[in-house]
């Protein structure tokens, strides 16, 4: 009766929520040409010319080619799921996988991490008919989700049909963690669907259990985003090309409000460090308009990515191109990360952390409680609380870091090597 109520609801509520659907492929595009995937249409040959476009009848048999369907969605999840790849193919090099995710910039970012053994796609709509088709079509071997990709039917689906199911980096926000604790009654069944569930720390373990999930099927391994994080010493090398020698103040997944704090930070301390030059990333380039209105307000020339503008002394740079912000956190002198200051979550702090730079983050990290807690630990990360601490903190560590970068860069090298272990268990459960 629950899975009844379940696509009920899903099917009364799917038509709301199209038309914001439609919006963001019209704001960002690149997935519409491939939009028959979220129905389980694929083109044909996809899979291998031998394929039906449908295999919907008779019993499951994982395909011939065995792949391991994953599943990802954000960049950093994408990053997470292509390092768990690469040490995948090392240790069994003819493997192939089924990678999919639901948004343009997460293809965009799973593109550069398939291989051409491998088969990109949009997830299947979570309705038992596209499930059941997406599966039968790709037939896996095995499924891996990555950290809170939490599809019902696809999950139950899965264990319906006998593939070994996997959850890694799982984790439950703040603000996730009631909900699923009062609908245990609802996750348990979900939860317990899974082969093995790998936890990124063991407050998530006791909200995964919360929820129904049950305590034998869990182990904690840490978080994957220390094995994911990677630099990339050839965009680092492009970046220094476009913004010359001087030092860098980074502003890196910026979300709004956050570039205006910036702005005042850098006003600050600039008479104090000529030539110093402020960049700014923000999460989502569709906002790159409204951070260029406010450069210009603050009264700064603004050199944009996108438009390939040179910037010119005293320019602010607005960085809003896709696949560039590994190379700027590697020539950056200080690094604030986004979404912590004036929205709640954060972004992916130990990128620059990698590179061995200062870091500051807002209060607002609750996305990321393990890695803060390994990085405070080390006394490896600044954190301020508003934007005038900002301005001081920017202002500190621009004259003496104090070390704070290489100590970051420590404490990301101690917590290295999780994912290695982790495909070492799938591989050993399958």
């Amino acid at each position: 009766m629950k899975w009844l109520v379940y696509n009920l609801l899903f099917a009364a509520v799917y038509p709301f929520l199209l038309p914001g659907f439609l919006l963001r492929m019209l704001r960002r595009g690149g997935y519409a040409k491939r939009f028959g995937d979220r129905f389980a249409l694929y083109p044909p040959g996809l899979f291998g010319a031998e394929r039906p476009l449908f295999d919907s009848h008779g019993p499951y048999r994982p395909g011939p080619e065995g792949f391991v369907w994953i599943h990802a969605v954000s960049v950093g999840e994408v990053q997470v799921a292509g390092q768990l790849m690469r040490e995948w193919r090392a240790a069994e090099p003819g493997v192939r996988f089924c990678f999919s995710t639901t948004s343009s910039t997460g293809w965009t970012t799973a593109s550069r991490e398939v291989s051409e053994r491998d088969v990109l796609i949009y997830n299947p709509l979570d309705f038992p008919s596209f499930v059941k088709s997406a599966l039968r079509t790709v037939r896996p071997r095995a499924v891996v989700l990555t950290e809170s990709e939490i599809w019902p039917n696809f999950i139950r689906m899965a264990r319906r049909f006998g593939i070994p199911l996997f959850l890694v980096n799982a984790r439950v926000s703040d603000r996730s963690a009631p909900r699923y604790r009062l609908a245990r009654w609802w996750f348990g069944d979900v939860f317990r669907c899974f082969t093995r569930i790998f936890a990124q720390s063991d407050l998530d373990r006791d909200r995964l259990v919360a929820a129904g999930a049950p305590t034998d099927r869990i182990d904690v391994t840490g978080s994957f985003k220390f094995d994911a994080a990677r630099r990339n010493e050839a965009k680092e090398a492009e970046m220094r090309s476009w913004l010359g020698d001087g030092r860098i103040l980074l502003g890196g997944s910026t979300w709004p409000g956050e570039d205006e704090a910036l702005l005042a930070a850098y006003a600050a301390v600039l008479p104090r460090f000529p030539g110093l030059r402020l960049v700014i990333a923000p999460r989502h380039f569709e906002k790159a308009d409204a951070v260029e209105e406010n450069i210009r307000r603050a009264g700064f020339e603004c050199a944009r990515r996108s438009r390939g503008d040179a910037p010119v002394p005293g320019a602010v740079c607005l960085a809003d191109t896709t696949g560039e912000l590994m190379g700027l956190y590697g020539v950056a002198d200080v690094v604030f990360v986004g979404k912590s200051l004036c929205a709640h979550g954060a972004q992916n702090m130990i990128e620059p952390c990698l590179c061995g730079k200062p870091t500051v983050v807002g209060p607002y990290t609750e996305n990321f409680r393990p890695v803060m807690s390994d990085l405070r630990s080390a006394d490896a990360i600044a954190e301020v609380k508003d934007s005038a601490e900002l301005t001081s903190k920017m202002a500190e560590l621009l004259a003496d870091d104090g070390g704070l970068g290489a100590r970051a860069a420590a404490a990301v090298a101690r917590r290295r090597g999780v994912v290695a272990s982790c495909v070492e268990a799938v591989r050993k459960t399958l």
